[in-house]
C-alpha cells in the first residue's frame, strides 16, 4: 500500500511517511492508492469478532509493511479499549456513542492511533543503529506535531501524546470559541503538550498550521508533522466504529435493513472514513451529512457549485467551518463524479435556534440528551427518514461528543445540570494555561522560530 498526494504532483510514499509528515509537499492529502476490498467470507467473519481483532484487521492494509503485526494489534487494542454503544432513541432513530473514550469524544480513536504509531515509528527510528542519518536527526530534533483544533481534536491528541517521549504537541484554537472543558482539557496538560489561543476562528488556525508544514525555515528548524484529520493515521481508523455500529445493527436487525448513518459534519474527515468503510465493502447505508450554518456542502449537493464562505460561530462549534478539508478525500473516493456522489450523500443544515430546540424536544420526549452536534445530527436524520419514509427506513446518528462540553447550551435546553463525569472531574481544579497568538502565520512562524533558541 503506498499513498498519493491529491495535489498530484509529489512520489508516493509509504504509511511511515505519510503519518510522520501529515501533509504531502505539494500541500495535498494523502490517499491510499487502493481501497481494500473485503469480500463477503471477510464480511460475514466480521460481524462476530471482537474489536480488537476486527480493528487490526481492517487497519492492516493500510498500514502494510511498516509496522510489524504484532505491535499493530497493540496499537488496535489499546486505540478501542472503550465502549461504542448504539442507544435507541427513538423507534427509527439510534445515536452510536462515541464519547466513552479518555476525552469524551470520537476524536479519541484516531489520536489514540496515531499518537502510537508515531511513538512506534519514534522508537524504531532510535533503534536503527544502521542507518546513521536517520539516527543522528532522531536524536538532533524531537518530532512537534501541530494541530489545530475547533474543540475536541485539541483534547484527544493532548491525552493522546501526553508524556511521549521525543513528540512535542502544539495546539491552536479559536478563542472564545471552545467549551469551557474542551480549553481544560487541551490547556492543562503541561510537559509535552503547549495551547496556543488564536484571535480568529477555526479556519484561521487550521490555515496557520498549512502553511507551516509548507515553510521551509520552520521545517528546517523542526520535524514537523500533524494530528488534524489530514492525517492519514489520524482519518482512516475512524473508520472502525462503523464497524463496530454494523456489528450491533445486524445482530438486532439481521442483514435486510440498511443502516443509513447521519453524521455531524464540520471538516468531514469522520464521515469520510465511513465513505471508506462502505467502499471497501462494508453494507451499509446512505450517508447524510448534517451541518450547521456552516453549509458548503449542502449547498454543493443542491447546486454543483462549490463555494467557501467564511466560517460563522454556532453553537455546534466543532463543525464551524468554512473550507471542509477532507471534502477533497470524499471526491476521490466517487471519482470526482457528481452523480455518483448525490447517489450515496445527502445533506442537510440548521440554525442554532432549530438546534437548541431540538435537543429539548428530545430530552423531555424521549429522555435523550444530545450535545449541540447530535442536535443538528437528529435534525437531519428526521428530515432523511420523512423523505424516504415509504421505505421504512431508519437511521443511526453519530454521537461525538459528551453533553458536559457544552453544558451553558445542554443546560439551558433541557432546565438540568449536566453531571461530570468522572473521568473528567480532575479538570475543574486546574488552571488554563495558553499562550495568545494572533492570527496569522506571519506571527506564528516568529513565535515558533525564536522558540528554538530559548
Amino acid at each position: 500500500m503506498h499513498y498519493y498526494s491529491l495535489g498530484k504532483i509529489s512520489p508516493n510514499v509509504d504509511f511511515k511517511t505519510a503519518a510522520i509528515t501529515g501533509q504531502a509537499p505539494d500541500k495535498g492529502l494523502y490517499f491510499p492508492s487502493e481501497i481494500p476490498k473485503f469480500s463477503k467470507e471477510q464480511i460475514e467473519r466480521f460481524k462476530t469478532l471482537d474489536k480488537a481483532t476486527l480493528a487490526y484487521e481492517v487497519m492492516k492494509p493500510y498500514v502494510a509493511a511498516t509496522i510489524d503485526d504484532a505491535s499493530l494489534k497493540t496499537i488496535c487494542g489499546e486505540t478501542i479499549n472503550f465502549d461504542f454503544p448504539l442507544v435507541a432513541i427513538t423507534e427509527d432513530i439510534a445515536a452510536l456513542e462515541l464519547f466513552h473514550g479518555p476525552t469524551l469524544a470520537f476524536k479519541d480513536v484516531g489520536a489514540r492511533f496515531l499518537s502510537r504509531c508515531l511513538g512506534y515509528f519514534a522508537k524504531q527510528s532510535a533503534n536503527n543503529k544502521q542507518d546513521s542519518a536517520e539516527k543522528n536527526n532522531s536524536t538532533k530534533k524531537d518530532t512537534t506535531v501541530l494541530v489545530a483544533t475547533s474543540g475536541d481534536t485539541g483534547g484527544a491528541v493532548a491525552n493522546g501524546f501526553l508524556g511521549v517521549e521525543g513528540v512535542n504537541v502544539i495546539i491552536l484554537y479559536p478563542k472564545g470559541k471552545v467549551s469551557p472543558i474542551q480549553e481544560l482539557q487541551l490547556t492543562t496538560c503541561g510537559q509535552n503538550i503547549t495551547a496556543l489561543e488564536v484571535e480568529g476562528s477555526f479556519d484561521d488556525c487550521q490555515a496557520i498550521v498549512k502553511d507551516a508544514f509548507m515553510d521551509a525555515d520552520l521545517n528546517a528548524a523542526y520535524n514537523l508533522t500533524s494530528a488534524n484529520s489530514i492525517n492519514v493515521a489520524r482519518w482512516l481508523p475512524q473508520q472502525l466504529y462503523y464497524f463496530f455500529a454494523w456489528q450491533q445493527w445486524v445482530e438486532h436487525y439481521g442483514d435486510n435493513i440498511p443502516m443509513h448513518i447521519v453524521v455531524p459534519s464540520g471538516n468531514f474527515g469522520n464521515i469520510c472514513a465511513g465513505m471508506m468503510a462502505k467502499a471497501s465493502g462494508l453494507p451499509l447505508g446512505h450517508f447524510v451529512a448534517a451541518c450547521n450554518a456552516n453549509n458548503v456542502v449542502t449547498r454543493y449537493l443542491a447546486t454543483e457549485k462549490y463555494e467557501v464562505k467564511k466560517a460563522v460561530s454556532t453553537i455546534s462549534n466543532a463543525m464551524d467551518m468554512g473550507n471542509p478539508g477532507n471534502f477533497v478525500r470524499i471526491m476521490e473516493i466517487m471519482h470526482q463524479d457528481f452523480p455518483t456522489l448525490v447517489k450515496l450523500l445527502s445533506s442537510y443544515s440548521y440554525d442554532d435556534i432549530n438546534t437548541q430546540a431540538t435537543i429539548t424536544r428530545v430530552y423531555n420526549d424521549y429522555g435523550y440528551t444530545l450535545d449541540p452536534h447530535g442536535a443538528v445530527a437528529f435534525l437531519a436524520a428526521e428530515e432523511f427518514i420523512k423523505d424516504h419514509e415509504y421505505e421504512n427506513t431508519r437511521a443511526i446518528i453519530l454521537e461525538t461528543a459528551h453533553p458536559v462540553k457544552f453544558p451553558e447550551v445542554v443546560e439551558e435546553a433541557i432546565g438540568q445540570t449536566i453531571e461530570v463525569p468522572a473521568s473528567v472531574q480532575f479538570l475543574l481544579n486546574k488552571e488554563k494555561v495558553a499562550i495568545p497568538m494572533g492570527a496569522s502565520f506571519g506571527v506564528f512562524k516568529s513565535w515558533m522560530l525564536n522558540k528554538v533558541g530559548t
